[in-house]
């Protein structure tokens, strides 16, 4: 689990904590014995972006994305295990960037989701624009970035925002049952799918038709893929390793 752990300040991103995180995603994307990764927030927040106590009427808003952000995301896509974003109160700005960037995220009544870069008069960064109307359509994306309006965890899952609804008291061990079902499924094909799946937005059929068959090819290989046809030819539950 990557926790941001600036809770008084709620967990807003600082320049040592995108370093931080870039090396953490770069850590467990070499980890063969991580099956799947969290990343939340201490205490009452996920992330409320950036840390605007750090930012002057001089920042080059450019040059901070390219050094830090941009690293990041970069780490971030590169982690072929499952990425679960266990939203655990307010993600806001760049810590809603965050949180769409990973691959589902987890909600309860407490977890609200904002763009809010149109209150200071920013655009949405870190990816947001790219992710958001891949998840919600365009014209929500722009409501949501254009209007921002927080959405709690019930509108952000009617939206299409999060993956699975936990209730508050059940949030630790709904976080483990659901990282545990992805644990156990065939980590080589997620990450196959992870890989070519977000390709396939941008890219021609003909060209994508290769890559899936590449990516057949390296998961039929896969002790995992020889374990689940044993375990349908043996009428049995399979019992997968990630290899």
């Amino acid at each position: 689990m990557i926790t941001l752990n600036r809770p008084d300040a709620y967990n807003a991103l600082t320049e040592t904590m995108t370093a931080e995180l870039t090396q953490a995603f770069r850590n467990v994307a070499g980890a063969s014995d991580i099956r799947c990764v969290v990343v939340t927030g201490a205490g009452k927040a996920f992330c409320a972006g950036e840390d605007l106590q750090g930012v002057t009427d001089d920042t080059d808003y450019a040059a901070l994305l390219r050094a830090r952000y941009h690293p990041m995301m970069e780490a971030l896509k590169k982690v072929p295990q499952p990425v679960v974003a266990a939203v655990n109160g307010v993600a806001a700005g760049a810590g809603l960037s965050l949180a769409l960037a990973c691959d589902f995220r987890l909600a309860h009544k407490k977890s609200s989701f904002v763009s809010a870069f149109m209150n200071i008069g920013l655009v949405p960064d870190f990816g947001m624009m790219y992710t958001l109307p891949r998840l919600v359509g365009y014209a929500k994306a722009l409501e949501i970035t254009v209007l921002g309006q927080p959405s709690d965890g019930k509108k952000a899952m009617e939206l299409g925002l999060i993956t699975e609804w936990v209730e508050m008291d059940e949030w630790e061990s709904g976080i483990e049952v659901f990282c545990e079902k992805l644990a156990s499924l065939p980590t080589t094909a997620i990450s196959l799918i992870k890989r070519y799946m977000m390709d396939a937005m941008n890219e021609p059929l003909d060209g994508l038709l290769e890559k899936e068959a590449e990516a057949q090819r390296v998961a039929g290989e896969s002790a995992d893929h020889k374990e689940g046809v044993r375990a349908f030819v043996e009428k049995r539950k399979p019992f997968f390793k990630g290899k």
